[in-house]
């Protein structure tokens, strides 16, 4: 089951959530962003958007602080659900 994160109530009301979704296990550990239809995934290792499109300047810069203020949680989660593919060295 995905792990969803909570968040502040103007992100919600914005339509985004945060989450590790299931069935990603051979991907590089990342949260996905959602905002609609639209998706964004951060590197839970490399602390970076991981793809060009659609443009990472679209996500509030807000919403980016929360989750990486969020990494912990965000990582644990990961780790749990894809033990075979865990991130090491959480900072």
């Amino acid at each position: 089951m995905a792990y969803e994160l909570l968040l502040p109530a103007k992100h919600k009301s914005a339509h985004w959530k945060v989450k590790v979704r299931d069935r990603e296990r051979v991907e590089p550990p990342h949260v996905t962003l959602l905002n609609k239809t639209r998706v964004w995934r951060i590197g839970l290792r490399e602390r970076a958007f991981l793809d060009k499109e659609p443009p990472p300047k679209e996500v509030p810069r807000d919403l980016v602080d929360y989750v990486l203020d969020h990494l912990p949680a965000l990582i644990a989660a990961w780790n749990l659900m894809y033990p075979e593919n865990p991130v090491e060295g959480e900072r």
